[in-house]
């Protein structure tokens, strides 16, 4: 059963929804320890001072922050309690926008809210509430002695919360190179085969076909090699680099190779509901 990582409140205006957050995500990273080639023991890490590379003990090391070159200012843990958010229990919402007012970029981790002991009307009613009206709530609350701006949207039956970066935090695209220039917009040929090949791989989203193939060949790695196996490792294939495509010649091909390759599936469903 998942525990809760963090207990509060959602409040707006006066009312008060006393609220469980859970973490939407079960993160799958396969994850190594590093090892000394020879004998396989593990690798420590040690901190060291970078002038006589002697080791630092953690009592001895203070936070420096760099205002020009191999100039620090110290600032002590002390100082940066002090200007902390103060701890709170409530997530605060702010505002009611429109969700599609809220570019994806914003978004950086996912949480469950679920109703506490009591709470199951309040909760209902801010649920019933947000799907009427087709508003998302913007909101702040500290978590780990950290403040967060979030979103707070319906998920189905329940609502779900999503933190977000800070307006100042995203990279302006007026600070890109390489942007397409007027002179490349497409011509009507070129974006009516364009708008086939979208069309042709169109389909509803469905989260559980797409698997991280990479991670399953990992395990399978690891699981050979524990099993004594020898496995051979083929070179990958290089990144052809700097070929000059025909943009309309690919579109063509590529439209052309998902017609064959759905006609082969029809085909084949047909002979497998023949022989059932």
């Amino acid at each position: 059963m998942l525990r809760p990582i963090w207990n509060g409140a959602i409040t707006f205006g006066l009312v008060n929804v006393p609220i469980k957050l859970y973490s939407t995500v079960r993160k799958r990273n396969v994850r190594f320890n590093q090892l000394r080639k020879s004998d396989g023991c593990r690798i420590q890490q040690k901190k060291v001072c970078a002038t006589d590379g002697a080791e630092v003990a953690n009592q001895e090391i203070v936070k420096g922050y760099e205002v020009s070159p191999d100039r620090y200012v110290v600032v002590t843990d002390e100082e940066l309690s002090a200007l902390s958010p103060r701890a709170s229990r409530n997530i605060d919402i702010q505002d009611f926008v429109n969700l599609e007012q809220i570019d994806p970029i914003y978004y950086v981790q996912s949480y469950y809210l679920v109703p506490d002991k009591g709470a199951g009307k309040a909760y209902s009613l801010l649920l019933a509430a947000m799907k009427k009206s087709k508003k998302v709530a913007i909101a702040r609350f500290v978590l780990r002695n950290k403040e967060y701006l979030s979103a707070i949207r319906p998920a189905e039956n329940m609502l779900s919360l999503s933190t977000m970066y800070f307006a100042d935090e995203i990279v302006s695209q007026s600070e890109l190179e390489g942007l397409p220039e007027p002179e490349a917009e497409p011509g009507d040929r070129e974006l009516t085969v364009a708008l086939q090949l979208v069309e042709s791989l169109s389909n509803n989203f469905e989260p559980e076909k797409y698997k991280d193939e990479y991670r399953a060949k990992v395990l399978e790695l690891i699981e050979d090699k524990a099993e004594g196996q020898t496995v051979v490792v083929e070179k990958a294939p290089e990144n052809p680099k700097g070929k000059v495509i025909d943009l309309m010649a690919a579109l063509e091909a590529s439209l052309s190779a998902i017609k064959k390759d759905n006609h082969n599936k029809k085909s084949n469903e047909r002979k497998r509901k023949a022989h059932a």
